[in-house]
């Protein structure tokens, strides 16, 4: 671990590393995410959201990570976008401040988790983002989920093939599953090629100039687009 070697930043600071990193937001979606992050502060005081050890480092590991997924994966224009296991809203609600043109689904299946997503959800003003209390796999039989989602995104919830069969009903033809990860995934990634052999793997290394812990940590992106 390197927990000595992060530097803490504010959300002003996250501003201009994400220019820097081909993420350019304007001050309203900025606000919108110091609400999100202050709401997030705040709630998982109460309710586990987010790993208490990272609390003091949110911008950096969770909402610059989160919208790192948009850095990697084409995010087609007004596509319909499945957070899988959400928790706290991430990485689904910062992708939705970054990129309101996406129509963006988070589903957990813990109530209490959700029922506070869904508030945060509803104070961004945002159109085109609901919060659902459902496992994944019940979605796949509801007709407005069945194959309706171009990207599903997920962090860490599960092994790749495990997301990737709960996620076969409610994926679009040619659906992307684009999910944070960390560490060596060769063997996750071997057992999800055998599973799934005719589906695309592309592994990425997230580099974020100026914040060197997702390099020391081993972060990825890794996007699996099925035909």
């Amino acid at each position: 671990m390197v927990q000595d070697n992060i530097v803490q930043v504010s959300l002003l600071e996250a501003w201009t590393l994400l220019s820097m990193n081909s993420i350019v937001l304007d001050k309203a979606q900025i606000d919108l995410l110091e609400r999100y992050h202050r709401e997030l502060v705040h709630w998982n005081n109460s309710v586990n959201l987010v790993s208490r050890k990272d609390v003091d480092f949110l911008i950096e590991r969770h909402l610059i990570h989160s919208l790192m997924l948009l850095r990697y994966v084409e995010f087609p224009h007004k596509a319909r976008v499945l957070d899988l296991g959400t928790g706290g809203g991430l990485p689904g609600l910062p992708i939705k401040i970054a990129r309101q043109d996406l129509r963006v689904t988070l589903v957990d299946s813990i109530a209490k988790k959700i029922k506070i997503v869904d508030m945060m959800a509803r104070h961004t003003g945002l159109k085109d983002l609901d919060a659902v209390r459902m496992r994944v796999e019940e979605m796949g039989t509801i007709s407005k989920y069945k194959s309706a989602f171009n990207v599903i995104v997920s962090r860490a919830v599960a092994p790749l093939k495990d997301l990737a069969h709960w996620s076969s009903g409610v994926r679009a033809p040619g659906a992307v599953l684009a999910v944070l990860k960390g560490g060596n995934l060769t063997d996750e990634i071997n057992e999800f090629k055998t599973a799934f052999p005719n589906v695309s793997v592309i592994e990425h290394d997230i580099n974020v100039h100026g914040l060197p812990w997702f390099q020391q940590e081993n972060k990825k992106v890794v996007e699996c687009r099925f035909s």
